[in-house]
């Protein structure tokens, strides 16, 4: 199916349904401490969303091709687990981190957007590899503007990562959204300058790599949604929704929670 570009209507949609995807976020961030299970979190999302935003959880019960309904509103990714994580009775303790990743559906329009967190005092090691990872996904989010294209931003996530000697999960990648969850371009996190599609003013779609602290390799669990570490090492996750300006860029996930960008993203 051949890229959407999105009218101005259709992006100020998207703003609204990005805008609650981020306030979602901010929502959970104070509950995310030692002690609470990922299905508290869960419940608590669901709550939000469905009474106070008056949104429509988008992965309660979404099934794409092949795979059984996803029982829950939200993914709660821990620790080795890279994305897809199916919140339970996981117990959060100090130390754990965990990426949560959510979608909202607001007017028949999609926003997504996820963060990772630190549960408590976390290892330096953890703590970096949420730092790495979210600058790899600013890497890639200032390739974007028309004329350039889907391979300089994943060859500029790639490099990054491996140059701070981590990996880059191949399985997964960014995607187009709109009014389907998932739409055409895939946004892939590696790749070679001046290959892929050609970026156009108007084109909405999602950057989320997914940074592992070992290899890349990965395996899914029994539940069909989960995907892990194949050597079990840590695993981050972040992501944004962006459309394509006239003159670069406007990242649609922004709320007043929302992690600033890092410095060489406001130069």
């Amino acid at each position: 199916m051949p890229v959407q570009i999105k009218s101005s209507q259709d992006i100020e949609h998207l703003r609204v349904a990005g805008r609650l995807a981020g306030e979602l976020l901010d929502y959970i961030t104070p509950f995310v401490q030692p002690g609470i299970t990922t299905n508290e979190l869960d419940r608590l999302c669901h709550d939000y969303m469905v009474n106070v935003q008056h949104t429509i959880p988008a992965p309660l019960n979404y099934a794409p091709g092949g795979h059984t309904p996803y029982p829950k509103s939200i993914c709660t990714s821990v620790n080795q687990q890279i994305c897809h994580g199916v919140p339970g009775d996981k117990v959060l303790k100090r130390g754990d981190i965990i990426n949560i990743d959510v979608t909202v559906i607001k007017d028949g329009w999609h926003g997504d957007s996820s963060r990772m967190f630190c549960v408590g005092e976390t290892s330096p090691h953890a703590r970096r590899l949420c730092e790495i990872t979210y600058e790899a996904m600013w890497h890639g989010i200032v390739k974007v503007r028309p004329g350039a294209t889907l391979g300089d931003i994943g060859h500029a996530i790639q490099t990054f990562t491996e140059a701070n000697g981590y990996s880059v999960v191949r399985e997964f990648c960014g995607h187009g959204i709109g009014r389907r969850f998932h739409e055409e371009p895939q946004v892939l996190h590696y790749g070679r300058p001046g290959q892929g599609l050609t970026l156009q003013s108007g084109m909405v779609f999602t950057i989320e790599p997914m940074i592992n602290a070992g290899r890349r390799e990965i395996r899914q669990l029994a539940d069909g949604w989960t995907i892990v570490t194949r050597d079990r090492s840590l695993s981050a996750q972040w992501e944004h929704m962006l459309v394509v300006t006239e003159s670069g860029y406007e990242v649609l996930t922004v709320s007043e929670g929302t992690p600033l960008p890092p410095d060489f993203a406001r130069s």
